[in-house]
Order: C-alpha cells, then structure tokens, then sequence
C-alpha cells in the first residue's frame, strides 16, 4: 500500500467483473491498504482471492463493516436492499457505502427504507462499464479507466461521503459525471436497458425456430455486433429490467412506434421513407463515434 493511500479497508459485495475490477484497479493505483470480499458463492469468493483480487473472505459482515473506509454493493441489483438490510447496523461512523448498480430509484428507495439517520454515508454510482463476460475471471484492473461512472447523491449524502465515493472512482480512473437518480434511469433506459432487451430478444427468437441452426450458421458480422450484449448475465439484466421496468417501458413504446413506422414503409414501397430513416440514423451515429474518440 502506498504511503499516502486513500482508502485503508474496503470492502466488497460481489466479486466479479464490476466489484473485482475495483478492487484490482484500487489496488493497482496504491491506494487500498486490504480489500475483503463478501459474495453467495465461496467457490467465485476463493477464486478471486487466488487471483488477487481481494485479499481476505469476509465471514462477519459487522466485524468488516465498521471498521471498512469504504463499501461497495456490487451485486445485481435484485439483492441490493437485503445487503443494505443487513450491513445497515453495522456501519461505522467513518463508513461510507456505494453500489455500481445500473438502475438507481430503486437503489435509493431500499437505502432510505434501510439506513435511517445513516443515509447521508450513501452515495449511489454506476460506473459505465462492462463486458459480456462475468466472474472473478473478466475482471481486469482497466476496465473503468477512462470510462464514465455517474454519480448520484442524495440531498442527504454528505459531502465528505461524495467526495470518498468520488476519489475511489477516480482511482480507478472513471471520468465522473452527476445526475439524479431519476434522470440515470430514465436516460439508461434508452441507451442500456432498451438495447439489451432487444438483443436478447432477436436471439431468443431466432434460437426457437426449427431451423436455427441453419441461422446461426450464416450469421456474420452484423448480427455478432448487434447480439454481443445478448450474452450478459440473464439475472443481472432480468433485475435491471424490472428495476426499471416504468422507464424501460416507456422506451419500448417509443421503439415498436418507430418499428411501426418502418413496417409501413416495407409495406408501401416507401424507399424515400426508409431512405430517411437510414440517413438519419447513420448521420447521429457517426457523430456519437466522433464524440466519443475525442473523448
């Protein structure tokens, strides 16, 4: 640990490729003293430990609590308010709780239903990043490096505590933006949660046909690009959804009007219309992929 490291003791709830690639990326930067994971499973928390990712196994969560700089919820999003339940009692005057979770107004509500007069120790994140891939095994210490993570406090969390949660992504070298939980879960439902869906979707209905696997073989490029994100965790986005099920299906009304719309035009040979259609999306994704290579 260096001499001048941030954070003493951490402790972390899931130890896979979001929760691991913290604590690798804070242990790569110098600046965790001891990070002790928690996690369902001893075999995925034995991994990490060989791997180095965490260097204990928690087994009394108020023992490593109070006496942790730092917490992060890790986990999807489904377990969140029973960890909270649980660690809540626990947390010591000096201890201050994040999560990675991508929705945040539930994440929020479990917190105020849970910490009472502790909740100003709370500052909700969600790093924006990932991988199709989950488990000690993906976690890299890279993975949040240059990468955006948003924060959003709340009117009780301290600035002290804002201010811990945001040195611990900049660590990691996340770029931090803030919104409020209601504006991240509304916008993540357009660009996050809708695409997953409708990936998992086209595969889920292409893997149904009798002759999938005739499909399947003369996929190429497109259909790799377009269903990558179909290989995520099925519980961490089955809760993601449903989490943000008000948002997300608000988006898919917007969606199957705009499929809607195409139909139309296959149906009357409106090549103009879907001319249009086609240019305009091309003209805002190529200006997405500029914006973000400047970045």
């Amino acid at each position: 640990m260096s001499a001048t490291a941030a954070f003493d003791k951490v402790v972390v709830f899931g130890v896979g490729l979001i929760g691991g690639s913290f604590a690798l990326a804070l242990k790569a930067a110098g600046q965790v003293g001891e990070v002790v994971g928690f996690g369902r499973s001893l075999g995925s928390l034995t991994q990490a430990l060989e791997l180095g990712i965490v260097d204990r196994v928690g087994f009394n969560i108020g023992q490593e609590v109070s006496s942790a700089d730092l917490v992060l919820i890790a986990t999807p999003v489904g377990t969140t308010p029973e960890i909270m339940a649980r660690i809540a009692p626990c947390l010591g005057p000096q201890t201050v709780v994040t999560d990675a979770g991508s929705t945040k107004e539930d994440v929020v509500a479990a917190a105020r239903a849970n910490f009472g007069e502790r909740l100003g120790q709370f500052v909700p994140a969600h790093p924006i990043a990932g991988a199709e891939n989950s488990g000690a095994l993906a976690a890299r210490a890279d993975l949040y490096c240059h990468k955006h993570v948003v924060l959003t406090p709340l009117p009780e969390s301290t600035p002290a505590s804002i201010a811990r949660v945001r040195a611990a992504w900049e660590c990691c070298g996340g770029l931090i933006r803030e919104l409020t939980p209601a504006e991240h879960d509304r916008v993540f439902a357009a660009v996050s949660h809708l695409p997953h869906l409708l990936s998992f979707a086209l595969v889920h209905e292409l893997a149904r046909r009798d002759n999938r696997d005739l499909l399947f073989a003369f996929a190429a490029s497109g259909f790799r690009d377009f269903t990558r994100i179909a290989a995520s965790h099925p519980e961490m986005w089955r809760d993601i959804c449903l989490a943000n099920r008000t948002a997300l299906l608000d988006e898919l009304d917007r969606y199957r009007a705009q499929l809607d719309d195409l139909r139309a035009a296959l149906h009357d040979n409106n090549g103009a219309r879907l001319h249009e259609t086609f240019d305009v999306a091309r003209t805002a994704r190529r200006a997405w992929v500029e914006n973000k290579t400047k970045d």
